[in-house]
């Protein structure tokens, strides 16, 4: 299970990276309200695409 997740990653580094410095940035820095909105938004979205193309718990 996790070598698929980490496979699909790796298969994407510039959506990876994007994806976990956005999460950094929305844990670790307190950016303006709208600017925060936006970023929230492309996380779940993101986390949208990712359990998509994972699908991880469709085999169980």
């Amino acid at each position: 299970m996790y070598k698929k997740i980490l496979d699909g990653l790796i298969d994407h580094p510039l959506l990876t990276s994007i994806f976990i410095t956005d999460l950094a940035i929305m844990l670790l820095h307190k950016p303006p309200f709208i600017f925060a909105l936006v970023m929230m938004s492309y996380l779940i979205g993101m986390s949208m695409y990712y359990g998509q193309k994972f699908s991880v718990f469709k085999n169980l």
